[in-house]
């Protein structure tokens, strides 16, 4: 606990200052006032974030946490959970879609194994290591994890961002890991207060009868479990996921380090949200790449206050929607540095 205590204490909220320098600079351009819209509203973002009218984004990284999840066996998913295990395998060849769309950007994949049901260590250097368990338990008979497998997590996420933190100027959240959404469903109707249907979706594209059992199991895990919703360790103890944790953790680090975060699809965002419970401050450095297909995705979202920088019917997760995003951050950190103000203009007449 006292890696995520200090880390904790050294967070801020994005500044204010600099956000008004940013605003000032941004109505001043060559262009009718804000005409760039929420690319500009996302310039003073960074601006905020960074302390910086010139922020840095050139480095940019997607950060794919894997884990197991021992809901998974019963049946929530369309997909075997040995899929988890050969998706990483995946991962490292450069195979997935996260590696072709993260290519198109310039960002580096970073796999790291939280927590999958089988042994990686064939991939060697490849990934990063920072497995818990193998696996979860199955949360709709006890906790998922136990309160320091949850701490845990956390800190190995925040260890990654600190460690990734000295070549990386921008973070991107990405997930592998059958049956995920259902700790995430679970995330967000204990956190929200949502009911439990209005915020379970498809996930692997199940049918009618498994959705309603997805939804029977969220709502006997958290009836059995009992989560303080107050309390975003426990929560995450009680249903949530080791990739879920290590991502909030990864949010936690940046957030720390003044660095701007990419939160990808639905369970990118239960770790948000979990980071946001644990270290409100972090809140701040959080952008919403896009908006899941998931129907839990917009209640999360709303509940942040979080605006999704792209809406293109996406529920891949791994990643691909903070990489797709990416250049729109780079759009909106060239707004402030190379367009030219009105007081320029006149200076060269």
């Amino acid at each position: 606990m006292n890696l995520l205590n200090d880390t904790i204490r050294h967070i801020e909220h994005a500044d204010e200052d600099w956000r008004l320098e940013a605003r000032k600079h941004l109505e001043n351009l060559t262009m009718p006032r804000w005409a760039l819209g929420r690319l500009m509203d996302l310039a003073v973002d960074l601006a905020g974030i960074t302390r910086s009218l010139e922020p840095p984004v050139e480095r940019k990284a997607v950060v794919t946490m894997a884990a197991d999840h021992g809901v998974a066996a019963g049946g929530v998913s369309a997909f075997p959970q040995v899929v988890t295990q050969q998706m990483v395998h995946n991962f490292v060849a450069g195979g997935a879609g996260i590696n072709a769309l993260a290519g198109c950007v310039g960002a580096r994949v970073q796999v790291v194994d939280m927590g999958v049901a089988g042994d990686l260590s064939s991939l060697g250097d490849s990934i990063i290591s920072r497995k818990i368990a193998f696996g979860t338990q199955d949360m709709a008979k006890g906790p998922a994890m136990t309160s320091s497998q949850a701490v845990r997590a956390v800190e190995a996420g925040m260890e990654i961002a600190y460690e990734m933190g000295k070549e990386v100027d921008v973070f991107g959240t990405g997930e592998m890991g059958i049956g995920n959404t259902t700790p995430s469903s679970a995330i967000v109707s204990v956190l929200t207060g949502d009911p439990v249907e209005d915020v379970t979706g498809r996930g692997t594209g199940i049918d009618d009868e498994r959705l309603q059992l997805k939804i029977d199991v969220i709502r006997t895990a958290i009836r059995v479990n009992r989560p303080d919703p107050d309390d975003g360790l426990d929560v995450l103890a009680k249903v949530g996921g080791f990739e879920i944790g290590g991502l909030a953790g990864l949010i936690i680090g940046a957030a720390a380090q003044n660095k701007p975060v990419l939160i990808d699809g639905f369970i990118s965002t239960a770790a948000a949200l979990i980071a946001c419970k644990i270290a409100p401050e972090s809140r701040d450095y959080m952008i919403a790449a896009h908006r899941s297909v998931e129907q839990g995705h917009r209640h999360m979202q709303e509940f942040l206050g979080k605006e999704p920088m792209l809406d293109l019917d996406l529920r891949l997760g791994e990643g691909t929607g903070a990489a797709l995003a990416m250049n729109l951050v780079a759009a909106a950190a060239s707004l402030l540095t190379e367009v030219a103000t009105f007081d320029q203009l006149e200076n060269h007449e």
